[in-house]
């Protein structure tokens, strides 16, 4: 809340001036007697004690008038936001090996679990990281077959929501690693980006609906594909290479991250209890190399949460975010209510004055 005419307030100052020369006001006599000798010890009655209230009400009566005049507002700030920001798709692995253990800051979870971890602090901001408040996120998972799990969207609340849902494959006829076609729909999305939005905003506007996630002004700077695996292809109808180059002719980046370590387990439940089992690494390396060095990324390797963050820190830093953000205020003017009191109580003092208080003559 704020005042639009501070200056106004200074009229109270002469609200007391005033009140003391409203009662110390001399009245000329309505009746003459000769003398008033005999009406001296007459008792007043505390009609006659309370009248000088009707001096007071009508000094707060002005005061709200004068609160009135000063304009009281209230302010809500808002902001229009022009980016130019990365279109980031993340795509994970969520093949069965994914259940194997690895260490988050010294608790044992799967991988997949660690990876939605450290990925929502990158998204968010959090330990160290910035977030991407200004970047188109889009998240796809694949084993056999990849999927569009969540488009590309400015709304991350979205995107963490399907995240969190985001588990292994419990069906051994969708298992697999499907390297080459998770890249080549990761590329194909990031391809039509700029179109996607345009069509998604037009439909808004079209429903008489606007939305401040999915800014007008917008416009994608780069693109880029975070692909984290802890295996190599072994199904699709892509060759990793052949999406790689794919990526590369439309100017998207990959940045490669190999899930690994070097004493993997992986809990298995039997009728005799949950047991720990030794897990061969299966992890293609060179490919995921190649990978990034043909798209202009990188490879990074890691064992642990701590590494992954690591990574997912240098990626962070590289794909840098300009935001541009105009803030206004637009205010609600609130002197009606003090206005409506003022009136409210020279009402009150007008009828007092006519009923209780009324003096004859």
């Amino acid at each position: 809340m704020q005042l639009y005419l501070p200056w106004a307030l200074l009229l109270l100052l002469l609200l007391p001036v005033l009140g003391w020369m409203m009662l110390r006001k001399k009245r000329t006599a309505a009746v003459t007697f000769s003398s008033l000798n005999a009406v001296h010890d007459c008792p007043v009655s505390w009609r006659v004690r309370l009248r000088p209230l009707l001096v007071v009400v009508r000094l707060v009566c002005l005061a709200l008038l004068i609160i009135a005049l000063a304009r009281p507002r209230k302010g809500t700030v808002l902001s229009e936001i022009s980016t130019e920001g990365v279109a980031i798709e993340i795509v994970v692995d969520r093949s069965g090996s994914m259940s194997t253990e690895m260490d988050y800051y010294g608790q044992k979870l799967n991988r997949i679990e660690t990876l939605k971890k450290v990925l929502a602090d990158f998204i968010m901001g959090k330990e160290g990281l910035a977030g991407r408040s200004g970047d188109l996120l889009g998240l796809i998972t694949f084993a056999r077959y990849p999927d569009t799990v969540c488009p590309l969207v400015l709304s991350h609340n979205v995107l963490l929501e399907f995240m969190k849902n985001t588990d292994v494959v419990r069906l051994r006829s969708e298992d697999g690693t499907a390297i080459g076609d998770a890249v080549a729909l990761a590329a194909a999305r990031l391809k039509t980006a700029e179109q996607e939005i345009q069509q998604r905003n037009k439909k808004l506007n079209k429903a008489g609906m606007s939305s401040t996630a999915e800014n007008a002004d917008f416009k994608i700077k780069s693109k880029a594909i975070i692909l984290l695996t802890d295996g190599q292809n072994n199904t699709g109808q892509y060759a990793p290479m052949q999406a790689a180059e794919m990526a590369k002719k439309w100017g998207i980046k990959i940045y490669t991250v190999g899930i690994g370590s070097g004493q993997a387990f992986a809990t298995v439940q039997t009728m005799m209890g949950a047991f720990k089992v030794p897990v061969e690494q299966d992890l293609d390396e060179p490919l995921l190399k190649a990978i990034a060095e043909a798209t202009g990324g990188f490879y990074g390797r890691a064992d642990d949460a701590e590494s992954l963050h690591k990574i997912i820190e240098k990626i962070d830093q590289l794909e840098k975010t300009e935001v541009k953000s105009v803030q206004y205020t637009q205010y609600s003017e609130k002197f009606g209510p003090w206005t409506l009191a003022a009136m409210v109580v020279l009402l009150c003092e007008m009828l007092a004055g006519c009923t209780i208080f009324r003096k004859i003559p």
